[in-house]
């Protein structure tokens, strides 16, 4: 059984002084690929080490919308730049809209919208975060109609769910799904067609049940996140994780491993 944990960030400083071990224990529950998301530019030299220590490992570049106050007239250009220089580079982001307790909205859309354009430029899929800001992103997505991407870490509605699958945008689920009380979120699992569904971690946020205890969060814990997705749509485990991670290769462009 392959797994492919869609979202992750082990550049934080959670994971220093045990990557080893952490990256033992993916393998064993059957990992193989990950999805490292960026959340500045200037982390770009760093996650770009960590792929090539980790062969598994790929990367996206860009400016989260909660950091935008660091988004230049010159932004753009190096995400555009970082973007290019490296073959593991498979995504641009994580960009987006977050407008929860948010003054800066037009800010964020400004640097959105940018980045959109250089993922269209690139034929690169975008990673997007949106929270709390669901009809604004819908409404910008549509006006740049050649993007595709992921709205990743998913905690939206079942209407608005369907707002992004419309878009033809894949649904990626993080431990979020398994907690008791997110019963939205379960219902917009159960919604998303088998071949737009990805999984993910958010590492080293959000442990999914049955490692709330656990205060970081690690790419192994992904198979919680799968096995939760295959009980709510009454499949197997096995076919939660063939198809998750066909459809990870699928829109990241990720080579076919054994």
């Amino acid at each position: 059984m392959q797994l492919i944990d869609t979202h992750v960030h082990l550049n934080f400083p959670d994971f220093q002084p045990d990557l080893d071990a952490i990256a033992q224990s993916w393998r064993d529950v059957g990992v193989v690929q990950l999805v490292h998301s960026c959340v500045t530019p200037p982390e770009f030299q760093q996650i770009q080490a960590l792929a090539q220590r980790f062969a598994e490992l790929y990367f996206a570049v860009g400016l989260h919308p909660l950091d935008v106050d660091q988004w230049t007239d010159a932004t753009a250009a190096e995400i555009l730049a970082l973007a290019k220089s490296d073959p593991k580079v498979v995504a641009i982001g994580e960009t987006g809209l977050d407008f929860f307790k948010a003054e800066n909205q037009a800010q964020q859309q400004e640097s959105f919208a940018a980045q959109l354009q250089v993922a269209q430029q690139l034929d690169l899929p975008v990673i997007v975060h949106c929270r709390d800001a669901a009809a604004t992103a819908a409404e910008m997505l549509r006006s740049h109609s050649a993007a595709r991407g992921v709205m990743h870490c998913w905690s939206g509605t079942p209407e608005e769910t369907q707002w992004f699958l419309d878009l033809g945008f894949y649904i990626s689920f993080s431990g979020i799904v398994t907690f008791k009380n997110a019963t939205q979120v379960q219902e917009s699992a159960q919604l998303v067609p088998l071949d737009r569904l990805l999984i993910e971690t958010d590492c080293p946020f959000l442990s999914p049940v049955p490692k709330r205890k656990e205060r970081r969060n690690q790419p192994a814990n992904v198979i919680h996140v799968a096995q939760q997705l295959a009980q709510l749509r009454g499949l197997s485990l096995e076919a939660i994780a063939t198809q998750t991670t066909a459809n990870a290769r699928r829109l990241f462009g990720l080579p076919v491993i054994g």
